[in-house]
């Protein structure tokens, strides 16, 4: 928008910004829209989704009202400028908006919609895949249980039969599937937009195992009917070749006796036509070879299926007469060739016959060890294996020729006389008949011999070799099986990391959703890891078998190996990756704080996950929140009243209601603690579990004041404010305690609620609290004011003159219960009086006075109505009064009366009678009569202002604690006093919060010691107060180690008396066992060793006190320390500013106007004093030389002695622990 129209018509401003940021809202609105995908087919997505939707539309709904009134404005605007280009642009923008609105509102009520039909048809899909799947289980359920086949009819038919009926429950079935997929083809056209993987991979698989499970049956049914074809049509064909076989046989028969004629063998024709019956006979027998093999294949296969039965017996002596005559009949044709080769050189042709024989042995035995070694996979191994079933059956074959061949010899080597084997010889003349023929026949003896050996060894090498492929067979199939398992397997995993979405792309809301399916998953893979151990040991067995795996293999093995390593890397680094989200972006990160800063600032977080804050602009860095900065700085305008408590009250108000906790119930506090389960108060709290319950805190306030609190902003600052408090080491841990003490002090609840609560949390189950408990309830409530540098006027840091108090109230009882501790509260002692005070101004900020201030002229007075008990008719308001603002003839040191609400007619006439009262007392019978309006901390009597207590002036005997207590309570009267004086003595005009100036005051008010002993400035009081140190500290150090070797000394002579009984050595006194003393020497070491339990426990206590001790004196020592270094630029305005709440030290006049409150109308009445004390003499030196003075007589050196007497101190502590644990070891002596 042209910036002269924002000149022209200003409102136009405020329009333009609310406009923006309403369609940044509907713009981001839309964008979330679109980026929420579901998953289809989960329900616990979908519904998970319809409610947010459903949020968002409340949300949508919520922001009516701002469309309404953005609309009312620009037709205010409208209404009011005349400017026609304004008022285009309004119209323009508001037409946009409210396009821009019903746009959303359509999509969002769309994807409502869309998301409400997806769960019904995800459901009916679910529905449907489940009864798709029942069926697939009982349908491979159905195919495990198949039988092998039978080569019988009847089982046969049995096996059809079975196989037509699981057919026709596969049609029936059908129909499931097809519904499924039916479903499944729905979701994945209609919502295509959002994620549809799961559904289709789920319908993959249906379809997958279905088309396995039809071709598995087709399967069968071909194997049935190939099966029943071969019953049908074996025994056709065993007739038919035993037919045959008989004719064979007769033709052989003939040819064998007509080549046993006489003198057949001399008619060379006749033995040709007899050779050319032969070899047609043997082409007949070759050619019927595979015939007879496949019968008896076959036969075998029936056998099996008739095994048992009398029809098997049947088969099987046919089948062995088929083999028989089979061999026979081949017997019968070798027989006859033999027969017909005869002739003068038979030797010779046997020799031949022989040596053919031994060559096809050796070809083979060639043959067989080329078909090694093993090879390494499944179609290698089969493909070896056909090659040996071939090999074996060649071997079968040839085998009734090797044993005619060899019967032959052997016959032959009978039949022949020497006198025949002579003339068959021809061998030189030189040799006799008789060897010669010892020749031919050793000779074809030897090579008959070779024959038979070689045709034993090759069939047993051929039997060795089956062997190994057969378990190579067995072995592969089970490695195949394997790894076809576990690449399914692998291959669905990957497809489940294929749907992963990049992280940056998921709602920071479905993390954790996310996060438990990722898990879920990997337990879900767990059992793979055992697939792939089996599969690597089963590779790992075949070396041993000497079967080296193929190329193959081993890359599927590596490949396999490889993918479920990626795989478990993968899923790793996507728990990482949504654990790293979730920490840095989840509910219950800090992510959703990183909006509470506005540019140039960044929220960041340290390593133990407390948050400071970065200044890009400046390029620097604070633990302090931007705002809480400027709400400390603020907090400096409080500093001009007077009166401390008021002034705590004020400061902490003004806190309560930044931090919303003014909203907060404390009925809504103790639920959200009870929800986080914050029981233990002794616990530490880490920071995320303090984020946790201030978010779930103020989230509950977000829904019930929705325009008022911001729950980032509220939640980081309320964090900053506790941290400061109670971890100002920012260590990242503050008690359970500390943090109930801080959330219930600022929340909105009746006083004695939040007293009933705080005293429970430290009440034993009885009820009752003991000094301890009490003090760490008041520690951490102290150190509230403490934070905003208040602490010196309600008593200091130091607790214990407030707890004595307490129990001094109680009669000095050991425990106190909830009703004692209720009626000291309400005397609202000095540590705890800013808390009543801070209820009574969030009381008065709405009451309204119907009275005129008789300084500042207000009426009506608001807040605080203060009415003079010495005049008539005399009103002050709040403002007037805590800036010590009077009129003439009223002095402040009157008697009044604090009113938080409006008066009353009885009201009005008890405080006429009362200053009518007054009006006949004098200044004296004031000045006797002092009120206090709070309960000081060591005694029940009223005093003049709300200080802490002085000690004893005498602290020549006093330890050095009582000594920095004596100090910081002078201090604090030195305050008070030189406040009223300042306020009566000064002008308005001159600084009253010079604090190098009350320490002047200060110094010159400690005039109860000598001059010469009396500190001068708080340098010296550091001096004196180091050197009382040393001597008290060196002191303790001397008696600890004499009380260590006066224990030592004990321990060793009850160890002596002891061992010099003979007994076993000397346990520790825990470690006895309460047992019935046997002697009166044992009941003394008994006694001996509880008193030194108690010793030690007394040593325990001591140390824990000096611990106690120092950390009190080095917490005031700080405090002196800080006023010494007070910055000059503090004295130059009118009340020093608050840069850290922790560090600057707060004027106060007077801690408390002296006021005694009426219970019943919440007021309060206040008598005083007039004295004043007089100026010093010599106000005009400057700050410069105060500073220099102060600087020169602060020695720069000193602190190092009084640190080393503390760690002297800390390894004495040690030792005497050390010493402690060896006396007491593991077992209480009962």
């Amino acid at each position: 928008m042209p910036s002269s129209l924002l000149l022209e018509v200003p409102a136009l401003a405020d329009f333009n910004k609310a406009w923006a940021e309403l369609t940044d809202w509907l713009c981001l609105l839309d964008r979330v829209i679109k980026s929420q995908k579901v998953t289809v087919g989960d329900l616990d997505d979908i519904n998970d989704m319809i409610i947010k939707q459903k949020a968002t539309l409340q949300d949508l709904e919520q922001r009516r009202p701002q469309l309404d009134e953005l609309i009312t404005a620009a037709q205010n605007l409208k209404n009011k400028t005349a400017n026609q280009e304004a008022r285009t642009i309004i119209t323009d923008r508001i037409e946009k908006i409210q396009s821009q609105w019903d746009e959303v509102q359509g999509r969002l009520q769309n994807r409502r919609q869309q998301l409400h039909e997806m769960l019904k048809d995800s459901t009916q899909w679910l529905e449907a895949k489940q009864e798709a799947e029942q069926v697939l289980e009982q349908a491979k359920a159905k195919l495990e249980s198949w039988k092998e086949i039978s080569y019988t009819v009847d089982a046969l038919k049995k096996q059809n039969a079975e196989l037509k009926q699981f057919s026709k429950e596969l049609r029936q079935w059908q129909i499931n599937v097809d519904v499924a997929n039916d479903m499944a083809l729905k979701l994945l056209r209609d919502y295509s937009t959002d994620d549809t993987r799961k559904v289709q991979l789920v319908t993959d698989n249906i379809n997958t195992t279905w088309a396995t499970i039809n071709k598995r049956v087709s399967e069968r049914e071909a194997a049935l009917e190939a099966a029943l074809r071969l019953l049908q049509q074996f025994y056709l064909d065993l007739e038919k070749f035993l037919a045959w076989l008989t004719e064979a046989e007769t033709t052989a028969n003939v040819l064998q006796d007509a080549t046993r004629k006489e003198r057949i063998l001399e008619d060379a024709k006749g033995v040709r036509e007899l050779m050319k019956q032969w070899q047609d006979l043997q082409t007949e027998i070759e050619a019927h070879t595979d015939i007879f093999h496949n019968l008896d294949e076959n036969g075998q296969k029936i056998l099996r299926s008739l095994e048992g039965s009398d029809d098997a017996a049947l088969l099987q002596r046919r089948l062995d007469n088929m083999n028989f005559r089979w061999s026979e009949l081949r017997k019968k044709s070798l027989n006859i060739r033999s027969h017909l080769e005869a002739s003068s050189d038979q030797w010779k042709r046997l020799h031949l016959s022989l040596q053919e024989l031994l060559a096809w042995l050796q070809l083979k035995e060639d043959e067989l060890k080329q078909q090694a070694p093993i090879g390494g996979d499944l179609p290698t191994v089969q493909k070896q294996n056909d090659t040996h079933r071939t090999f074996k059956r060649e071997l079968k074959a040839k085998e009734p020729v090797i044993m005619s061949a060899l019967e032959t010899v052997r016959i032959f080597l009978t039949e022949q006389p020497l006198e025949g084997l002579e003339k068959l010889c021809q061998e030189p003349r030189e040799l006799s008949p008789e060897e010669r023929a010892q020749n031919v026949t050793r000779l074809l003896r030897k090579q008959a011999d070779e024959v038979k050996t070689e045709w034993d060894k090759l069939n047993l090498r051929s039997a060795d070799w089956q062997k190994k492929i057969d378990e190579a067979l067995e072995r592969l199939q089970e490695l195949q099986e394997a790894i076809d398992e576990l690449d399914l397997k692998l291959r669905q995993a990957e497809v489940f990391k294929g749907s992963w979405q990049p992280v940056g792309d998921l709602l920071i809301d479905s993390l954790q959703d996310h996060l438990e399916k990722v898990k879920a998953y990997q337990a879900e893979l767990a059992p793979l890891k055992d697939n792939v151990n089996h599969v690597n040991d089963l590779a790992h067995r075949f070396p041993s078998s000497d079967i080296q795996l193929s190329q193959y293999n081993i890359n599927c093995l590596e490949d396999l190996n490889t993918r479920w390593k990626l795989l478990k890397v993968a899923i790793d680094e996507r728990i990482r990756q949504l654990h790293d989200a979730h920490r840095d972006f989840g509910p219950t990160s800090q992510h959703f704080l990183s909006t509470s800063v506005q540019g140039p600032w960044e929220r960041a977080i340290s390593p133990n996950k407390v948050p400071y804050y970065i200044n890009h602009e400046t390029q620097t860095t604070c633990w302090d929140h931007p705002k809480m900065t400027e709400l400390y700085q603020s907090l400096a305008d409080l500093n001009n009243v007077r009166f401390s408590a008021y002034r705590t009250a004020m400061k902490l108000r003004r806190l309560q209601k930044a931090l919303c906790l003014d909203l907060l119930s404390l009925s809504a506090a103790c639920d959200a603690l009870d929800q986080h389960n914050l029981k233990q108060n002794d616990q530490p709290m880490d920071i995320l579990q303090i984020i946790n319950c201030l978010t779930t805190i103020y989230d509950r306030l977000e829904q019930e004041h929705n325009n008022l609190v911001n729950v980032p902003l509220c939640v980081d600052m309320c964090l900053n404010w506790l941290l400061n408090v109670y971890d100002t080491g920012r260590t990242g841990r503050i008690r359970v305690l500390s943090f109930k003490t801080g959330v219930i002090s600022l929340c909105k609840a009746h006083l004695e609620d939040k007293y009933r609560y705080l005293f429970k949390q430290v009440a034993s189950s009885t009820g009752f609290c003991d000094q301890r408990r009490l003090g760490l309830l008041l520690h951490d409530s102290i150190q509230i004011p403490r934070q905003l540098g208040e602490v010196a006027s309600f008593g200091g840091s130091n607790i214990e003159p407030s707890v004595r108090s307490c129990f001094q109230f109680a009669n000095n009882k050991p425990e106190i219960e909830a009703a004692l501790f209720l009626d000291w509260m309400r005397l609202e002692p000095q540590s705890m009086v800013w808390l009543p005070v801070l209820h009574r101004v969030a009381a008065a900020e709405t009451a309204k006075h119907q009275a005129k201030c008789n300084i500042c002229k207000e009426c009506p007075i608001i807040g605080f109505r203060y009415r003079s008990l010495k005049h008539f008719n005399y009103d002050i308001c709040q403002s007037c009064f805590f800036s010590g603002r009077v009129a003439k003839g009223h002095k402040m040191h009157y008697p009044m009366v604090e009113y938080c609400t409006p008066t009353t007619s009885g009201e009005d006439v008890r405080d006429f009678a009362k200053v009518l009262k007054n009006k006949f007392r004098t200044k004296r019978y004031f000045a006797k009569h002092p009120r206090m309006g709070y309960l000081p901390v060591q005694t029940v009597l009223e005093g003049d202002n709300m200080e802490t207590p002085a000690s004893s002036p005498q602290l020549s005997h006093d330890d050095t604690h009582s000594r920095i207590e004596h100090y910081a309570s002078r201090l604090a009267e030195m305050e008070n006093s030189n406040g009223s004086y300042l306020n009566d003595s000064i002008s308005p005009n001159e600084s009253i919060d010079d604090e190098h100036l009350l320490i002047q005051h200060y110094c010159q008010s400690l005039n109860q010691e000598s001059p010469l002993s009396q500190p001068r400035s708080p340098a010296q009081i550091l001096i004196s107060l180091e050197s009382e140190e040393r001597g008290e500290l060196e002191r303790i150090l001397a008696d600890l180690e004499e009380e260590n070797r006066n224990l030592q000394a004990e321990y060793d002579r009850l160890k002596q008396q002891h061992d010099h009984k003979g007994l076993s050595p000397l346990p520790s006194p825990p470690e006895m066992m309460p047992i019935s003393p046997q002697s009166p020497r044992d009941a003394e070491l008994i006694a001996e060793a509880k008193l030194l339990r108690q010793h030690k426990g007394r040593l325990e206590a001591r140390m824990q006190i000096l611990e106690d001790h120092n950390k009190q004196l080095e917490s005031q020592l700080h405090r002196l320390r800080q006023l010494l270094e007070q910055p000059q630029a503090d004295a130059k305005v009118n009340g020093a500013t608050l840069s850290s709440p922790s560090t600057s030290l707060q004027r106060s006049d007077s801690s408390q106007p002296m006021l005694l409150r009426v219970v019943g109308s919440q007021t309060s009445e206040t008598m005083g004093e007039d004295d004043l004390l007089n100026p010093p003499q010599d106000t005009s030196t400057g700050l410069e030389e105060v500073m220099e003075q102060l600087n020169n007589s602060f020695p720069s050196t000193r602190g190092h002695n009084v640190g080393s007497l503390f760690h002297m101190a800390d390894d004495l502590g040690r030792a005497m622990e050390t010493l402690v644990t060896v006396m007491t070891d593991d077992k209480v002596l009962e």
